[in-house]
């Protein structure tokens, strides 16, 4: 393109850590686009990494709750109205709002990237009056939307039927990785894997209750969040610390590192609203390149890509039962582990963003076409 057209993108977290973000703008950019990823800096934000697009954030007065939204939009809108860009892609509901006033005043095109069900968000699930502020923002603008895209098939058929918008499916992919597996030896702890935020509803505190009924087996996590200080409370009162450790955030490359030497890879999310039950979260995808069996909810998603491939053990639930029956079957049943090890070696070849890259870009080819 003679002129690169400028592409802003918002969230409202750090973006050292946001590997879905850093993917999108690193091939946005690479396709030609002059991209900004703007986010927040916290309290104990690290220096931004040096990416091939430009990073901005925000350092706020309030850290949560609604006057963190309301100042984060607030600065985002006029941030969004005088920059100089042709596109704003809004992440979530939560940068929407200032997106889309911003476009409407401005004339820029508006995008909306649904990386998940905002409004069913168990933080939202059990506080009905902040629910439905959210769900009345959505009923507002996302029916106004042109341009929008989610990350599986569920959740776009059920925006669809909801707003009456239509959203390309793009999925969260990794990039195609080479691994070299770590052997499970009497020697060797078995290692179980949890990465993403600490957060409620993940399955994590369930996973602690039940160490203590496994063997030979230590649980790595890697990520901060919400129940970061409860669960480090209920480690110290099962008296774990020698077998939980705490990793903090973990920079994307030091996680693709650390991910194909661990044993299982652990996505246990509660059925705690409509956005974990149609999830279909990255770690899942991370977890096939690096050739890792893994135990997954059994929810619509993750039985799609059993399905197809069968490369986890799926859960109908959190109780001790069915987590130490998965996490025994696996390191117990070494037919079973070679056998989802081995069709995570053939699954890794599809599921890459090398190839979904090029949803993403044909999507924004068009909409600069329109």
């Amino acid at each position: 393109m003679d002129r690169k057209k400028r592409i802003v993108c918002t969230v409202t977290n750090d973006l050292n850590f946001d590997q879905r973000m850093i993917r999108i703008c690193t091939s946005l950019t690479t396709a030609g686009y002059a991209v900004l990823l703007v986010g927040r800096k916290l309290p104990d934000s690290i220096p931004l990494a040096q990416l091939p697009f430009q990073q901005k954030r925000f350092t706020c007065f309030f850290q949560r709750g609604k006057f963190f939204y309301l100042e984060f939009n607030l600065r985002l809108f006029f941030f969004l109205l005088f920059k100089r860009a042709e596109l704003v892609c809004a992440i979530d509901l939560d940068t929407l709002l200032a997106g889309f006033l911003a476009s409407k005043i401005s004339g820029k095109k508006l995008v909306y990237d649904a990386h998940e069900y905002y409004t069913e968000v168990p933080e939202l699930v059990h506080r009905k009056r902040e629910q439905r502020i959210w769900e009345y923002l959505a009923d507002a603008i996302i029916p106004r939307v042109t341009y929008a895209y989610t990350v599986c098939e569920s959740l776009a058929e059920i925006f669809k039927e909801k707003y009456g918008t239509s959203f390309t499916v793009i999925r969260n992919l990794p990039f195609r990785m080479t691994t070299e597996i770590k052997e499970i030896t009497p020697s060797n702890p078995a290692i179980l894997l949890y990465q993403g935020a600490l957060n409620d509803g993940r399955g994590i505190a369930e996973v602690l209750r039940v160490l203590p009924k496994l063997e030979n087996v230590i649980l790595r996590l890697a990520g901060e969040g919400d129940l970061s200080a409860e669960l480090r409370a209920l480690t110290r009162k099962l008296k774990l610390e020698d077998r939980v450790e705490f990793l903090g955030r973990v920079r994307p490359e030091e996680l693709k590192k650390m991910t194909p030497q661990v044993t299982i890879g652990l996505n246990l999310l509660e059925n705690k609203g409509l956005n974990y039950y149609y999830s279909l979260a990255n770690k899942a995808f991370d977890y096939i390149q690096a050739e890792l069996p893994a135990i997954h909810m059994n929810f619509p998603e993750y039985q799609k890509i059993n399905a197809e491939y069968e490369v986890a053990i799926l859960v109908n639930d959190l109780s001790e039962k069915a987590l130490c029956g998965a996490i025994q079957k696996l390191l117990q049943d070494a037919n079973l582990y070679q056998r989802l090890k081995t069709n995570c070696q053939k699954a890794k070849i599809e599921y890459t963003w090398e190839k979904e890259s090029r949803r993403l870009v044909a999507f924004y080819q068009n909409v600069f076409a329109d």
